[in-house]
């Protein structure tokens, strides 16, 4: 996806609010409080089931969670959109900020937080 689509789909969801008078209601606040529930509505498809379980979805389950993920998409668009955030630069600089945290070397098959490194 390129900036340009990323531009393309926040306009398009900011006409979308703006048509319908909710821009009223998309403050960053509450964007991320729905983003938090929408995020919470995607756990639910994967509680009570095995780790191998989550790997494979039937039908009904992944169009689903492909939903709940398309709503987590489009409130962090919106967030995104309100706040003037470029997305594409913020996780460009959050995976070199990564690279810088977690080298191969030294975190290769752990799941530390970077800060539990000497």
């Amino acid at each position: 996806m390129s900036e340009q689509d990323l531009d393309d789909l926040k306009r398009e969801l900011r006409e979308f609010a703006r048509a319908r008078d909710w821009e009223q209601f998309h403050s960053p606040k509450n964007l991320s409080m729905a983003l938090s529930v929408e995020a919470g509505e995607l756990v639910e498809h994967f509680q009570w089931v095995t780790e191998e379980q989550s790997t494979r979805l039937d039908a009904e389950k992944h169009a689903a969670v492909a939903s709940e993920m398309a709503d987590i998409f489009i409130f962090l668009l919106r967030l995104a959109d309100r706040l003037e955030v470029n997305l594409m630069e913020a996780t460009r600089h959050k995976i070199t900020l990564n690279h810088q945290r977690y080298p191969e070397d030294k975190v290769k098959g752990s799941s530390k937080k970077y800060n539990e490194y000497k």
